[in-house]
Formats: structure tokens, sequence, C-alpha cells
């Protein structure tokens, strides 16, 4: 599969733990991730940040603990995908706000599923909030922020050169599996999955794992006993959305989640 090695960050790294181990040097930093080099080059230490974007980071802030949020829910959540068949890069978690994972080279995608209208579907289709998708949507946007991110059609995938037919439909699948996966255990947290975005990567066998995180910021999360559109969100739209009450929404997502077991 065609794929990509992250240009190298523009800014320098925030002070953090990872950054004391002389071992590991910075490999890249995105917006809410900085990813280091270890002493085996198979193996890299994603530090998580309690940085917060929006809207292609034109907001920008902090939201107090999502790192440690964001990396411990990421990590039941891929142990609970890996046991159902799906293969992720997680090794382990050595402190509250860093995972070890497996080296990958990212597909510049990023493989959107909704299964209820909200956000720039709404936006862009008029469709009503709320309004349930039967069969689940699956979505190809192209990781590139100079390009506001574009949604891209299974042709242009094909004359980018970015994913043959056979890859396309093969992160298809993959994507419908976790989905299946994560709404019938957050069902069972008491929380409604709206839609979510995944990452894949390509490791040096040629196997593809699904990478990145899943949390409140790559997930649209709806708390089931509140009915209120604003009171039930859980997710990063508090942040986007100005209402207020972000970090607790996050830690209230994490003890749902912590609370089942794999």
């Amino acid at each position: 599969m065609n794929a990509f090695e992250p240009p190298a960050a523009e800014n320098p790294a925030a002070e953090n733990p990872a950054a004391e181990n002389p071992v590991a040097q910075k490999r890249y930093e995105g917006k809410a991730k900085i990813l280091y080099a270890t002493d085996d080059p198979e193996v890299l230490l994603t530090y998580f940040k309690d940085d917060a974007t929006a809207f292609n980071a034109q907001k920008r802030g902090t939201i107090s603990g999502k790192g440690e949020v964001n990396c411990a829910m990421s990590q039941h959540l891929f142990r609970l995908l890996e046991a159902q068949g799906v293969p992720t890069h997680l090794i382990d978690c050595p402190t509250s706000n860093t995972m070890r994972v497996r080296r990958v080279s990212i597909v510049p995608l990023e493989v959107v599923v909704r299964n209820i209208a909200a956000g720039s579907l709404c936006q862009q289709t008029g469709l009503e909030l709320g309004t349930p998708l039967s069969p689940p949507l699956v979505e190809f946007y192209l990781k590139n922020d100079a390009l506001g991110d574009p949604l891209l059609t299974e042709d242009r995938l094909r004359v980018m050169g970015l994913a043959t037919p056979d890859q396309v439909q093969q992160l298809r699948e993959m994507a419908l599996r976790v989905n299946q996966v994560l709404s019938e255990f957050f069902n069972q947290c008491g929380i409604t999955l709206v839609d979510f975005k995944l990452e894949f990567g390509v490791d040096g066998t040629g196997k593809l794992l699904l990478a990145d995180e899943i949390s409140p910021d790559t997930c649209r999360l709806w708390n089931q006993a509140e009915s209120d559109p604003n009171r039930r969100v859980m997710d990063k739209d508090r942040f986007r959305r100005d209402l207020g009450d972000v970090e607790a929404a996050y830690q209230q997502v994490l003890q749902r989640v912590l609370a089942q077991s794999v």
C-alpha cells in the first residue's frame, strides 16, 4: 500500500517525560501527540499532549488531563479490538500518557464512520442532526491540513495512487468491524457512538494495522441518559462549540470505558 512517513515537525517539542529519555529522539509532532524513536527501530514512543485544536487548528487551547485520558482510553479500546480480531499498533503504555507502538507507515487517509448524522455531514448535506444512518456511512478524507482534509471519492483515491480498489475495500471492512465492536461496547457504557475517525498504517511486513488513537478527540459520543443536544455531548465538540465542562466530560467517558472489562 502506498504510504508515507510523516514530515518533521516545525515546532519544538513541549517538555514531557518522554523527552527526558536520552534514547528517545523526536520523530514527529502533530497537534495531539509527539512520536519518539526508541532503541528498537521497530518501536516508537507516543506522547499524548493536553493540547486541543479544532477547525483545522484555527482554534487552539488546552484540556487539562486530556493526554492521560486519551492514552488510557486508546489502550483499553485497542485491547478490546485486538481481542475481536482487529490488529493494532499498540504494544503497551509505560506511563499514564505514553504508549509504545509498532512503527508503521501511515496511510495518508482519515477513515470516518458515521452512524448518526452530525457535524460536517449535516452542514454539507442538510441532513437533520440525529438522523440514523443505516447502513453506516464510511468516508475517506485526505490527511492534508493545507488542502483542508478534503473528502475523496474512490476514483480520486485511485487517481492519486493512495490505495487500490482492494485496499479501499480492506480499509472499509476493517472500519466497519471496528464500528460494530465499538458501538456495542459504548452502548454498554450508556454512550451512543455517533461517528469517529480512524487512521491505519502498514508495518514492515506489509500488514495493515489500526493506528493513532480512539478517544473523545476522535469520536463523537452522546450520553444516552441526556436528551438535551448540548448536555449529551461527551467529546471534543464541547471544546469546539464552547459548551464548557470539557475536562469533566472526558473524565466521565474514561470512567465508563474502564469500568467495562475487555
